[in-house]
């Protein structure tokens, strides 16, 4: 252990008046208390973090008397699991959530979803059932000591990964683990062992024993990581994604002997790059944008046709794509509102090409931006992402054509409150005029004067008032 990483970890247990507390207070109760996992991991490692997760002898009552102690925002949502949590907001302002968990030797049978919880009573049989080295590293809040069995430390050094106990039982016990190696590779760089990648090969098909909510959520981790490159092809080549995302290996066509088309699993993970390089056009890392650069072309393999003259088509793998996004995401159970997000951008991914190839009309523009809706700044950024070409003069004509399409949006915006697109008459409005009362007419007259107002800009009451009598008279 180098000086800097000794000294990172006296800083974790040494800087925060509440964890030397708390040390206190378990070791006069006479019970062991250690820093596990992720926190020693990322001190070694330099990063910084807020949460704190330990490991004790205490049991679950014992451990809630002890930490209202020290706070009073106490949860114990995983007191079967032996963990109890709290909140605590240090004297200079700083918040740290700390879960306490006892030790732990529980694994899974062959066809269950939860793992059956064993408390044990030592902290060897806790560190074994880790998922891997690097994260089975303890350090005693009492002594300072690193306890380090499994050689986590070297993995971690050479930024590998290996499990304390063989990666077939590791993995068996909770086949969760394998995903998790795939989101360490794309979050911290690290690199499975080939003892790990040949299980996980093996292995894949045991992960349906795991819910779709812990799926999405490893998912969602390896998606928002640095990297999410290398932990998806990990996903792909072991057969996992097959498993949890099959959408995404399907895009591994096999191409005709003369390459009409481009490789589009290729295609996809540059366009995932170069969205997750203009994120700073949203703020900052965006889950519905990744998604949508990773699902945008799924349609594909169910839509290609061998055309006469030796052409590839895609016809309508925009719409295609989008039911398959919808129903790939509702099966791991993302939110409503995620999962409309995600199908509107990968419906929309290809209406700009239409601007491409010819000037649009204002009503044209209007219409995009209103049918893009609230994802107007992801459809940018998809958009944008999804050229490729190696062709410098296409790639130059696209990015000039998108340029102008947000510049002229930007303009009609100014002039017509294009973020609110409505008629110039609203609904008690078209009542009072038409002497109709509420009902489908109603609807019908908002929607002819939606129409007019993107066709023609906006009209004026009193123009608008006009044009609704006369649509309602040839109407009737």
């Amino acid at each position: 252990m180098t000086s800097t990483q000794r000294s990172a970890l006296e800083q974790v247990r040494a800087s925060s008046p509440t964890v030397l507390r708390m040390a206190e207070l378990f070791a006069g109760a006479g019970h062991e208390l250690y820093l596990v996992g992720g926190p020693v991991r990322d001190a070694l490692l330099g990063r910084a973090g807020n949460d704190l997760d330990f490991t004790t002898s205490a049991r679950p009552d014992q451990i809630e008397r002890l930490l209202r102690q020290l706070s009073s925002a106490i949860w114990d949502m995983g007191r079967e699991f032996g963990t109890i949590g709290c909140a605590v907001t240090e004297p200079d302002g700083r918040k740290l959530l700390i879960e306490v968990t006892t030790f732990r030797s529980d694994a899974y049978s062959s066809d269950s979803r939860k793992p059956a919880v064993v408390f044990g009573d030592h902290l060897g049989g806790d560190l074994l059932r880790r998922d891997f080295t690097a994260n089975a590293m303890a350090l005693d809040m009492t002594s300072g000591e690193l306890l380090d069995p499994f050689g986590g430390l070297d993995d971690l050094q050479h930024a590998v990964l290996t499990t304390p106990s063989t990666p077939e039982l590791s993995f068996s016990d909770d086949p969760l683990r394998m995903l998790r190696a795939a989101r360490f590779a794309a979050q911290l760089g690290f690199r499975p062992a080939p003892e790990v990648v040949a299980a996980m090969t093996a292995m894949a098909e045991r992960i349906a024993i795991v819910s779709a909510e812990r799926i999405r959520d490893e998912l969602i981790k390896t998606i928002m990581a640095p990297d999410p490159r290398v932990g998806l092809n990990l996903l792909v080549v072991t057969g996992l994604a097959a498993q949890v995302l099959p959408e995404l290996p399907a895009l591994r066509m096999e191409r005709d002997e003369h390459n009409r088309h481009k490789d589009v699993y290729e295609h996809t993970l540059t366009v995932l790059d170069q969205t997750i390089d203009l994120e700073r056009r949203l703020g900052g890392p965006d889950l519905i944008a990744r998604l949508a650069a990773l699902l945008h072309d799924i349609g594909k393999p169910r839509t290609r046709r061998f055309e006469p003259g030796g052409k590839v088509s895609f016809h309508h793998h925009d719409v295609v794509g989008a039911k398959m996004a919808t129903k790939r995401m509702q099966a791991l159970r993302f939110p409503t509102d995620q999962i409309k997000a995600v199908a509107k951008l990968v419906e929309l991914h290809l209406r700009f090409h239409g601007y491409a190839d010819a000037d649009w009309t204002d009503s044209a523009v209007r219409r995009y931006v209103r049918d893009a809706g609230d994802q107007l700044d992801r459809l940018h950024v998809l958009t944008r992402s999804d050229c490729t070409t190696r062709n410098a003069r296409k790639a130059a004509r696209l990015r000039t054509a998108y340029e102008q399409l947000e510049w002229r949006i930007d303009e009609l915006a100014k002039q017509e409150e294009l973020d609110s697109l409505r008629p110039d008459l609203d609904g008690t409005q078209i009542m009072a005029i038409l002497g109709i009362p509420p009902g489908r007419a109603v609807g019908e007259a908002y929607k002819f004067l939606l129409e007019k107002r993107i066709d023609d800009g906006p009209l004026g009451e009193a123009a608008a008032t006009d044009a609704l009598r006369t649509w309602w008279a040839e109407r009737n």
